[in-house]
């Protein structure tokens, strides 16, 4: 019996790369910082009435929960300021 090669597999071009998406206007990254400035305000004041219901000696779940919510809209706040900041990738 003889060997048989298998034809050789001709080599797939190279793509370019997809175009960019056009840059954000500077009217859109004004916006964002300023709602993620707005969105920062709940997070601050649950940091300040945070240690007066901690301070205190009885906590009310209900009181708790309500300071978790501001810190995640303050979260969603820094993470809006930074993808202003950072743009498109």
């Amino acid at each position: 019996m003889s060997e048989t090669n298998p034809p050789p597999v001709p080599p797939v071009p190279a793509q370019p790369p997809p175009p960019l998406p056009p840059p954000r206007s500077g009217c859109a990254t004004a916006f964002m910082v300023l709602f993620g400035l707005i969105l920062l305000l709940p997070g601050l004041c649950a940091l300040l009435f945070g240690f007066g219901v901690l301070s205190e000696s009885k906590n009310d779940p209900s009181i708790l929960f309500l300071i978790l919510l501001g810190l995640a809209v303050c979260f969603a706040g820094v993470m809006l300021i930074r993808a202003a900041i950072t743009g498109q990738r």
